[in-house]
């Protein structure tokens, strides 16, 4: 790994979010399960270590028995000028499908335009990018 990654303890949907990642984002999941990894903290089927690589790429797992899963106050994933702004526009209407949109991907006083949403498995992203010369 030659950069920060996040890693993202799900509440027993690291399966699912990984899946919807790569839906989203593209990219290759790879998963292994509790039983994969001879541990006997969760459900044999769980997710124990996952990775999305790609374009954007994070990891995560089924959070273990008495281990806390995601919660976020104060932290935003920033996507701000990582794509073509249609790209981005996609990337946030998928990411918006069953989650919160807490403000649109649009044109900003400021000049440039951005949007922040939380999505359905609670990761907070803020999307956006400067007008185009």
């Amino acid at each position: 790994m030659t950069a920060l990654q996040i890693y993202v303890s799900f509440p027993g949907t690291a399966r699912e979010a990984l899946n919807f990642y790569a839906d989203v984002f593209g990219g290759t999941v790879s998963m292994f399960t509790y039983q994969d990894f001879g541990r006997l903290d969760g459900p044999p089927n769980a997710i124990a270590h996952g990775t999305l690589d790609g374009v954007v790429a994070l990891a995560g797992s089924d959070a273990a028995s008495g281990e806390k899963s995601v919660s976020l106050e104060g932290l935003r994933l920033s996507l701000l000028g990582t794509a073509k702004p249609a790209t981005l526009h996609e990337w946030f209407d998928k990411l918006a499908v069953d989650g919160d949109v807490l403000d649109p991907l649009s044109p900003k006083p400021w000049g440039a335009s951005d949007g922040q949403v939380i999505d359905r498995h609670g990761l907070h992203w803020l999307i956006g990018y400067e007008p185009e010369p």
